[in-house]
């Protein structure tokens, strides 16, 4: 799954999202590229409950076209 994250501008907002994500599953595998805001996500956590807890984070996601 990968989501847009129009406020991840810096490396500590990247940690955060790792650490949003991994909290809803600690095994699962996120790539950040900050330069496209851009997270892929390798899960077997639902992705409304991974959008869910980024929200919660203060990173709403958008669905990555």
């Amino acid at each position: 799954m990968q989501f847009l994250i129009d406020n991840m501008a810096c490396g500590g907002c990247a940690t955060n999202v790792t650490k949003a994500i991994q909290s809803v599953d600690p095994q699962a595998k996120v790539d950040i590229d900050l330069g496209l805001k851009r997270v892929t996500v390798e899960s077997g956590a639902d992705q409304s409950a991974v959008a869910a807890v980024l929200e919660k984070a203060g990173f709403p996601p958008r669905r990555a076209a």
